[in-house]
């Protein structure tokens, strides 16, 4: 077994399978346990991690989103770990309606967040959310409940209008990146940023629309919210 993985998690591993090895990173399957089911999801460890991102996905998405998989890969070159998860079971998702419940979304996320945080065995390791779409407002609600325990949140593309009462209780420093093109959400994002803390701030993608489907503009994205977190992570450590 990997030595990251023995640092960055305890024993007994339940409901986690190792898929996958390498010197520098371990990847593995994860069941989060519900009352009635599981979540499943993929969590994912480089050596000497500096902190964990947890994403919480769009409506329509899943665990294996290939946009937020890529963004995944890039914070592990920067000793970064990541948890990707479905946010519903799979019973769930047929009912189009939960996938816009916006309240049951983010208590998937504060359950993933308290499943993970259970197996840390460093206790003052970061965690920040990656929000993207509508999962942008599931995971400002959160870091609204939890305050100063998440030390940075970054919303790609994001819908924070659907989290805006909760927006003054965000601790986090938060970085909305939106699409120069997305005229619509970059107005949202512009009236949210109002309401944050006075850490937080927008990014504008020069020519990208709301997917950042053009080319290199994932990637810019990607590396703004690389630096955003591996800035906030490094600060100053944060006990949840």
């Amino acid at each position: 077994m990997s030595s990251c993985l023995y640092s960055f998690v305890k024993q007994p591993l339940y409901g986690i399978t190792i898929i996958h090895m390498t010197t520098d990173t371990t990847t593995r399957e994860i069941l989060i346990p519900l009352k009635n089911g599981s979540l499943p999801g993929i969590l994912e460890v480089p050596e000497k991690t500096i902190g964990l991102i947890i994403f919480s996905h769009g409506s329509g998405s899943s665990r294996k989103s290939p946009r937020n998989t890529y963004v995944a890969r890039l914070m592990h070159t920067r000793k970064m770990a990541t948890l990707l998860f479905d946010l519903l079971t799979e019973r769930e998702d047929l009912q189009i309606n939960n996938r816009f419940d916006i309240e049951l979304l983010t208590q998937r996320l504060l359950i993933a967040t308290n499943w993970i945080r259970d197996y840390l065995s460093e206790p003052r390791l970061p965690i920040g959310y990656f929000g993207a779409s509508t999962g942008a407002a599931s995971a400002l609600k959160a870091a609204a409940y939890y305050r100063e325990k998440i030390a940075a949140v970054v919303s790609r593309g994001g819908r924070p209008d659907l989290a805006f009462s909760d927006l003054p209780q965000v601790t986090a420093p938060t970085l909305l990146i939106v699409g120069g093109l997305d005229r619509q959400v970059l107005a949202l994002n512009r009236r949210a940023l109002r309401e944050l803390n006075p850490k937080s701030k927008l990014e504008l993608v020069p020519e990208a629309t709301h997917l950042f489907s053009e080319p290199g503009k994932l990637e810019q994205a990607a590396r703004l919210s690389a630096k955003w977190f591996e800035t906030h992570f490094t600060e100053s450590p944060y006990e949840f």
